[in-house]
């Protein structure tokens, strides 16, 4: 591609379009005169931009109320950005489910649709599983495959740029898997993914508990732990997207598995489950002393994991998501333990978006990028800040 210069006219065709369609956007039903006072272009310039818009099918023309008609001879033209002029699709693959949010380009969600997956399914029956549920949900709602702009994905693993998953322990069949290509095969548009981990960490930033901070450590708390960062208000990848991979912290000094940390016999946990890890909880709950032990030593071992991320990016703020932040009485012993640990003790609290956080996460991965195609000038979306 050929260097653009301030006076090539396509770029700024470009820049007078994004800067048009960030107002319409953002307004509501606006006039021509409202265009021109919030971008400062001139009046051709805006009016060709909006009729080219229109030509595109990311504008619509809104009808005049007949009583406005009526009072005012004619009217103003009014214009809309027609969210519903493509649509996007988070996804989470996960051990024990497929989930699915199907959203307009505004990023609203219209429909979910969730199924539940064997935890040893293989790849390739993991992924129909995928299709399948998408399949349903486009026909429930009536949305042509045609129609979506961009679609985001997630699951455990640490994932490389391009979409392939360089390693997965929780999933069979997972490391070395093309996702990202295999998505495409399906979808026929831009495909994201993610680890589920930093999808939430997006999720909880764009919408749940962390939208009022910029430095966020989320973790998603389960037998192995992996968390996201955000580092003001940009998701932190590491140079191989490895970061945040928390549950391997045990391996460097040899302790103990999560089967024999949370063991109330003296053998290992079988199987490490969460309905068996839940059973281990409400022992504990009900006052089985050998339960509580087990469930100390597994806090013990998220503090300190938590707290290895805490002392090297000292975040403003730890969410706690994944299945052990619905376990009764798992905040106050974190918060205790985080004190005694790191020189500044971050805010502790719980997702607010809880099992939709991953799926949410991707969905908002896809918006990023329809967002970029259509807002942004030179690698910047107009209007953000």
């Amino acid at each position: 591609m050929g260097r653009l210069t301030g006076g090539d006219p396509s770029l700024l065709r470009r820049i007078n379009s994004a800067v048009v369609l960030h107002a319409l956007r953002a307004a509501d039903s606006p006039t021509l005169t409202d265009l021109v006072q919030v971008t400062g272009l001139s009046r051709p310039t805006v009016e060709g931009v909006v009729e080219g818009l229109i030509e595109t099918g990311l504008v619509a023309e809104v009808p005049a109320e007949e009583g406005e008609a009526r009072r005012q001879g004619r009217p103003a033209r009014r214009f809309r950005f027609r969210t519903e002029a493509g649509h996007l699709l988070g996804i989470e693959i996960g051990p024990h489910r497929v989930a699915v949010l199907l959203a307009d380009l505004d990023g609203r969600v219209m429909d979910a649709a969730h199924r539940a997956v064997s935890e040893t399914a293989p790849a390739d029956e993991r992924l129909e599983r995928v299709r399948a549920v998408v399949a349903d949900l486009l026909r429930r709602t009536g949305v042509a495959r045609s129609s979506l702009r961009a679609v985001g994905a997630a699951g455990p693993g640490i994932v490389e740029a391009d979409g392939t998953v360089r390693l997965s322990t929780a999933l069979p069949g997972w490391t070395g898997l093309p996702l990202g290509d295999r998505l495409r095969r399906s979808f026929r548009c831009p495909v994201l993914v993610e680890n589920d981990a930093n999808a939430a960490a997006v999720a909880e930033h764009w919408q749940g508990a962390a939208t009022g901070s910029g430095d966020v450590v989320f973790v998603l708390a389960g037998l192995s732990p992996g968390a996201g960062a955000l580092i003001g208000g940009r998701l932190h990848r590491g140079f191989g997207g490895a970061a945040g991979e928390i549950g391997a912290l045990h391996l460097l000094g040899r302790e103990a598995t999560p089967e024999a940390l949370l063991s109330t016999t003296g053998e290992p946990l079988h199987p490490l489950d969460e309905a068996q890890v839940a059973a281990v909880f409400a022992a504990a709950r009900d006052g089985d002393a050998e339960a509580r032990e087990a469930v100390e030593r597994f806090i013990r071992r998220l503090v300190h994991d938590v707290a290895a991320l805490v002392l090297a990016l000292d975040p403003e703020l730890v969410v706690i998501g994944g299945w052990a932040s619905g376990l009764a009485g798992v905040l106050p012993p974190l918060r205790r333990e985080l004190a005694r640990y790191c020189l500044r003790p971050p805010a502790v609290v719980l997702s607010q978006l809880g099992p939709a956080a991953i799926a949410t996460g991707a969905l908002r991965l896809a918006l990023d990028h329809v967002e970029g195609e259509l807002f942004a000038v030179d690698g910047t979306v107009a209007g953000r800040r």
